[in-house]
Parts: structure tokens; sequence; C-alpha cells
């Protein structure tokens, strides 16, 4: 899943970086409401965590614009502002959570893996699709129970194709859900990402479709798993 974090404060928009990094976000972050805007309208995103005071605004404008476009991107909201007003003003303008400075960087991970499952339909961190079960706090996957052997970047499309079960997901989707701005992934990955997942995951219950000239989705079977 991709983040964008709008922090202009340095150390703190590295540290959230590389924490975020860590627990298997892809990360791009910038320092301003116009590297924001200009990110937000030609990158794709998973959910915003975005600073109020920055250089070049009130990062309210950030989330006005978006809801304005019909754009439902979880917005997270991380400020030192901790009136009641600034919380009612950011929720009222339709930002999804506000948490103000300091946060643990464990509980903004967790918040915002709450965000983006919400947002994608999906309520627990630990759901099942056939046989197949995913616990997205863990970023493991089990069969039947029994752990798979994945890696970081086939846990990757697994749980994007899982938490848009039953949705077209194209290969340009994936990609960019799975890298930041600069960072290299080619369509012929994803086919082999894909291709050791189908192998990884047989027998569940639950296949990835090829959708000819749109990508895959990820469903149920009929049959049985075993």
């Amino acid at each position: 899943m991709r983040i964008l974090v709008v922090e202009d404060d340095r150390t703190l928009g590295k540290a959230m970086s590389a924490s975020l990094e860590h627990s298997g976000f892809a990360v791009d972050w910038v320092g301003g409401i116009a590297d924001a805007q200009h990110m937000l309208g030609s990158e794709h995103f998973d959910a915003i965590v975005l600073d109020l005071g920055l250089p070049d605004g009130d990062g309210y404008a950030v989330v006005r614009a978006l809801r304005q476009k019909g754009a439902t991107l979880p917005v997270l909201i991380l400020t030192a502002r901790d009136a009641v007003e600034d919380r009612v003003q950011g929720l009222d303008l339709g930002a999804d959570d506000y948490i103000v400075k300091p946060v643990a960087m464990a509980e903004l991970q967790a918040r915002l893996r709450a965000l983006i499952r919400r947002s994608a339909g999906t309520g627990s961190a630990r759901f099942s699709i056939g046989a197949l079960t995913l616990d997205t706090a863990g970023r493991r996957a089990f069969l039947q129970e029994q752990p798979l052997d994945l890696s970081g970047r086939e846990w990757g499309v697994l749980e994007y194709l899982a938490t848009h079960a039953r949705r077209i997901v194209s290969k340009e989707q994936l990609i960019q859900a799975l890298t930041s701005l600069g960072q290299d992934l080619s369509e012929n990955a994803i086919e082999a990402y894909v291709h050791r997942l189908r192998g990884k995951i047989e027998g569940s219950g639950t296949v990835i479709r090829t959708v000819r000239g749109l990508g895959y989705m990820l469903e149920q079977t009929d049959e049985p798993a075993h």
C-alpha cells in the first residue's frame, strides 16, 4: 500500500517515512501543499498523512480540494494543533482521522491500516477468502491455517488483490501500490509475482483470474478448498 506523507519537519518526515517503509508501506514524502497537490494529481495513493501547518499554506486546503473533487482517499491529519475546534474543522472537511503529535509510530501504522481497510470495505485486520486467510497487521497469509512463505513483493500483490477482491486491478495499479516515486517495477515483474502466487494459493478455493486487457481479479471459486 502506498502512502503520501505531507510534513515540512525534515526530521519527523524522515522518521515517519522510514518507519512506514519498514512496516511494508511504499512512501512518498513532500513538504508542502503545492507538492502534495502535484503528487495527488499524478500518482495513486492508498492514504495520506497530512500536517496542517505547512510553509505554503494550511493543510486543510488539501482535504478541501480532495473532497470537492469527490476523491475518497483516506486522510489522516497529524498535527500539533490540539484544540477541539481544529479537530472538528478537520473532520468536518472530510478527514478520516485526526491525531495530535507526538504519536507512536506503531499507532500511526495501525491507524493507517484501519483507514485503508475501511476504504476497501474490509473491517478486520484478519479476513478470509475461501481457505485463504490474510492478517494485514502481521503481513502474513495462511492456507488452511498453515502460513504461506511469501516474499515482501508477493505479499504486497496478494494484499492489494485481496483488499480489492472481486474487483479488477490493473498492473499499473499494482505497480503504483507497491512502489514510491522513482522506484522501478515492471509489468513483467507483476506477472511473475502473480504466477508465483497462483501456485502458492492453489487449493485455497481462491484464484487470481486474468481479465484480458484489464488486469487481475482475486475471487472465490465454486470448487471446494482442499
